[in-house]
């Protein structure tokens, strides 16, 4: 534990991993960063998803406003009750995940073999998806296929999968008038409740919010 708090935000926290500071701490940092900080920095426990995580005495954030969540979570360090009349002055809602504004595709394109998967997998997203299928489609093993997107994503083909489903799912939300009912069988799923728990859990909002215009 550090006597004096150390903290940073998007880009920044490359410094910090860098001088070895994260290393055996969990961190996050942009989103869209994320395959080339888990590449460079194996030791450190990266968190992508997360807008603000503290351990050990090292807070850090997420994209490039970012230093406003990272700006808050110091301030409620000491003072909760003060973090929350800073942020209604402000007009700054809470925001605990990136997750809601990962394009799963961009992140894909650091890898060849991911960004390939990628793209077989939105050609197939309405049907049932077999990885063994997807890795046979690339010309690759299975195994090669999840170590790939474990590397690259620091998560497991059948998520991806599942979040390119949700991406989908949310883009039809917005732009469409089609039914909930609809848009899951266009992404893969026969029951809408699955797609409707989906969305809840990765973009943090219903899927009636999405609707809204």
């Amino acid at each position: 534990m550090y006597d004096v708090p150390v903290a940073s935000a998007c880009t920044g926290t490359f410094l910090l991993a860098e001088s070895g500071v994260l290393d055996g701490r969990r961190a996050t940092t942009s989103w869209w960063l994320a395959p080339v900080f888990r590449k460079r920095y194996p030791a450190v426990d990266l968190e992508e998803t997360s807008m603000v995580t503290a351990s050990r005495g090292v807070t850090t954030a997420g994209a490039a406003f970012g230093h406003v969540d990272l700006a808050l979570a110091v301030v409620r360090m000491s003072s909760p009750a003060l973090a929350d009349l800073v942020a209604r002055y402000l007009v700054i809602d809470e925001r605990p995940s990136q997750s809601a504004y990962t394009i799963p595709s961009a992140l894909a394109q650091s890898d060849p073999t991911v960004a390939a998967f990628e793209r077989w997998a939105r050609h197939h997203l309405s049907e049932p998806i077999s990885i063994r299928d997807g890795a046979r489609a690339l010309g690759v093993s299975e195994r090669t296929l999840q170590r790939a997107v474990q590397r690259t994503l620091g998560t497991s083909p059948v998520r991806f999968v599942q979040d390119l489903r949700v991406e989908q799912a949310s883009h039809l939300l917005r732009t469409t008038d089609l039914s909930l009912e609809t848009i899951a069988r266009k992404v893969g799923y026969e029951h809408p409740n699955t797609l409707r728990i989906l969305l809840r859990e990765r973009t943090g909002v219903t899927a009636g919010a999405l609707r809204r215009r």
